[in-house]
């Protein structure tokens, strides 16, 4: 189950704070095959076509966005049509606002998601030093991220998602100084993430549903983000003991369908405030550590399909937040009375617990995957919860 949470500082409400808006068109959000952001109709700033808008910063954005729309090669729903003439306020997909001083209007803003545009990206866009958004979720925009974007000094959110993006992870977005949203799902990005993803000042991290294949960096838990998401990629080696410091900041992550090995971190207990954790559709080995019954708030957990063993631990089955419980195609062996009267989805189908229908075949059993791993586990009962109690050893 992927749960997406959009924290409240997206869509648009930071162009309201930074200047003076006055848009056409109505504002709202879709989340879509691939992407979450702002859904538009219409052009943007309240002016007619016949108006001439102040000149100055509009005529770079009128020279950036002719280059673009020279580099769309496929338009079937005409949305470029309207970009034409030097008011650019008016093109569809672009939104202006006007500024506090006497430069005049500025676009601020790019929606074009869902206007399935064939074409690339081109250097020129970054011409448009005033924008605060870029929204381009399914498209068929193809090629890589131009370099240039480095130089977007005001930009916030950049929605790449549900395109044809490909080759490695753009590295130019991490020199976008002000970026707080970053969503590159549904594309062919490929081999290693960098570590500097995990020390910028992100809030949300998007990387689902590409190519990437590298170990997960070890500064993982560095990242500031209340959400991410690494899904369906094929990421190996261990989730990074680091993440057992990312305390209360983080609400989601999901490292479902990849290729991750060894234990689940006891750290897990210090995210206080975890919501969903989905680590389903891997290759998880080990004991389920005890620190996971501290999750208070969390309502998704998902461990499905690894090769987790040992009992599920009492404490597990008394959160009182949970909604859904999924532990099904793994090894584990038994659950306490407690797990027996949850009265919410409570998937613990093809495991190895006597007595319950629908278990592996007991020669499956007889050898239990990862049973000589060492993970570390506090064995403590009642255990203690809190970022002071739980100890959690250096990487």
């Amino acid at each position: 189950m992927e749960k997406i949470l959009i924290p409240a500082i997206f869509l648009f409400r930071i162009i309201v704070t930074e200047a003076a808006v006055n848009v056409g068109g109505g504002i709202g959000v879709g989340v879509g095959g691939g992407g979450g952001g702002g859904v538009w109709v219409g052009g943007g700033i309240n002016t007619s076509p016949d108006t001439p808008p102040q000149v100055s910063k509009l005529n770079a954005a009128y020279t950036a966005l002719q280059a673009w729309k020279s580099a769309v090669s496929d338009d079937p729903n005409g949305i470029l049509n309207t970009w034409v003439g030097s008011n650019v306020c008016t093109y569809k997909g672009v939104f202006c606002a006007d500024s506090h001083d006497s430069t005049g209007p500025f676009v601020a803003a790019i929606d074009l998601n869902y206007a399935n545009l064939q074409g690339v990206l081109v250097k020129q866009l970054s011409e448009l030093t005033d924008l605060s958004l870029i929204h381009l979720n399914s498209n068929r925009f193809s090629g890589t991220v131009p370099e240039s974007f480095k130089d977007f000094s005001s930009l916030t959110e950049l929605d790449l998602s549900n395109n044809k993006f490909s080759g490695p992870f753009p590295v130019t977005v991490l020199y976008i100084p002000k970026l707080k949203y970053l969503d590159i799902r549904f594309n062919s990005f490929s081999g290693s993430i960098p570590d500097d993803l995990f020390n910028k000042r992100l809030d949300a991290i998007f990387l689902n549903n590409n190519q990437f294949d590298s170990e997960l960096p070890q500064n993982l838990g560095n990242s500031p983000a209340s959400v991410i998401n690494l899904a369906n990629n094929k990421f190996s080696g261990n989730i990074p003991f680091s993440l057992g410091y990312m305390g209360s900041r983080v609400k989601e992550i999901l490292f479902l369908n990849n290729q991750l090995t060894g234990c689940i971190p006891e750290g897990v207990g210090l995210w206080s405030d975890l919501q969903v954790l989905d680590v389903s559709s891997n290759s998880l080995m080990g004991h389920l550590p005890d620190s996971i019954s501290c999750l208070s708030q969390i309502e998704v957990l998902n461990l499905a399909n690894n090769k987790l063993s040992g009992e599920l631990p009492d404490l597990v089955c008394e959160l009182r937040s949970l909604l859904n419980l999924t532990v099904s195609s793994n090894f584990f062996s038994g659950f306490s009375q407690d797990c027996d009267k949850l009265n919410i989805g409570f998937d613990f189908s093809f495991n190895c617990i006597p007595g319950k229908k629908m278990q592996r075949p007991e020669p499956d059993c007889s050898v239990i995957p990862g049973d000589g791993l060492s993970c570390l586990r506090i064995p403590a009962k009642p255990l203690v919860c809190g970022a002071h109690q739980i100890l959690i050893p250096s990487p």
